[in-house]
């Protein structure tokens, strides 16, 4: 049997690692044009919007409000939503999707466009009224959400379909970059449950209930699946190095995602179910919740950890680097839905002190994301 071998050390340091040279193997398996691929826009900058736009999302929804916070709240999530425009238009013109799509590395990516839009979607309910009003800030979401999730279930399907039929790896391939293309269901889930309440009452708004669940479980499951691989590369083989690293962060992100949809469904409920099934949903939505943010603390303290290893010898930005941010926001979100749900000071103040810790990431991130495009501006002018 042909062994899989795997581009995940060939990433470029312009899309997403650490300019490694690849081990022999995995160049002469780099589908044709996959080079040519990485010079182009890559679906991995979606990230920036998705991270920025979670700034923006988790403000709007701490357990706690500051003078002043939910103006910058409205300005970031304009910054991401002008952020995105310029991506769409930028990524359809380049018609890379093929050549993206026979890339072991940048196919990963794919979960990321879906997520941008529903990120911005959910900024638009929660923080769009006072700028383009009422109805519009619902009209967008609608659009967005449709839009992120049918890409989302997309990317869910045809990733992993592709990585059996068309891509090869070696054993140690698996990093958290796997978990990109199953994730957005879960943010559909959790952003969905906004849009509930709006939806036409009757069996158009249980069917919206019912189908973020349907969602919430497709995507949980898939990413502890996913996760089980991760973990099994982590302790088998040597630990991640360079811009790779912060892929990490992103089961963080998955799980919390997970707790957030977990509360806000339970929030939309009423609105939909009979009392008996609205107090079982109370009960899953706490119990589950506290379990997967128990488990996503526990992820958080390996990612740190394998971080500050690296930062210590030296770590490289990359776009990667976002894969701290969207995690952060929601580590925020997750926890504030267990704070709205128990009342729990300790949950409470736990948020606000990781939407504190998730500005200054953001900040930071954001800084070295505009360096490196000016740099890159400037070496093709």
């Amino acid at each position: 049997m042909t062994p899989r071998t795997s581009t995940t050390p060939a990433l470029s340091p312009g899309e997403g690692g650490s300019g490694t040279a690849p081990p022999a193997e995995a160049r002469t398996a780099q589908p044709e044009g996959a080079a040519r691929g990485r010079a182009l826009l890559s679906p991995s900058w979606f990230a920036a919007v998705m991270g920025t736009g979670i700034v923006a999302n988790a403000a709007a929804t701490l357990p706690r409000s500051f003078t002043g916070l939910r103006d910058g709240a409205t300005v970031v999530w304009a910054g991401a939503a002008l952020l995105l425009a310029a991506l769409v238009i930028g990524y359809v013109r380049r018609r890379a999707v093929r050549v993206h799509a026979a890339d072991p590395v940048l196919a990963q990516f794919f979960g990321a466009p879906p997520m941008a839009l529903l990120t911005v979607g959910a900024g638009s309910l929660l923080l769009g009224e006072r700028v383009i009003g009422a109805r519009a800030a619902l009209d967008v979401d609608w659009v967005l959400w449709s839009a992120g999730t049918v890409l989302g279930l997309g990317a869910a399907c045809t990733v992993p379909y592709l990585m059996i039929t068309r891509h090869r790896f070696t054993a140690d391939a698996a990093s958290g970059g796997w978990l990109l293309p199953v994730v957005p269901p879960l943010v559909s889930a959790a952003t969905g449950a906004l849009l509930v309440p709006h939806a036409p009452a009757g069996q158009p708004r249980l069917a919206m209930l019912l189908g973020c669940y349907a969602m919430l479980g497709l995507g949980l499951m898939a990413v502890l699946l996913v996760l089980a691989m991760v973990y099994s590369r982590l302790v088998h083989h040597d630990a991640p190095i360079g811009a790779v690293v912060p892929t990490v962060w992103i089961a963080v992100g998955a799980l919390d995602q997970a707790v957030t949809a977990l509360g806000a469904l339970s929030t939309a409920a009423p609105s939909v179910l009979p009392p008996p099934y609205v107090h079982g949903i109370a009960v899953a939505a706490l119990l589950g919740g506290v379990g997967v943010w128990g488990f996503a603390m526990l992820w958080l303290v390996l990612a740190t950890a394998l971080t500050v290893r690296e930062i210590r010898r030296g770590l490289p930005f990359a776009p990667t680097w976002w894969s701290f941010i969207f995690p952060l926001g929601a580590c925020v979100t997750g926890t504030g839905a267990i704070a709205s749900l128990t009342g729990s000071q300790l949950f409470v103040w736990s948020a606000v002190g990781l939407y504190a810790v998730l500005v200054a990431a953001w900040a930071v991130v954001a800084w070295h994301s505009l360096r490196h495009a000016c740099g890159n501006l400037r070496g093709r002018g």
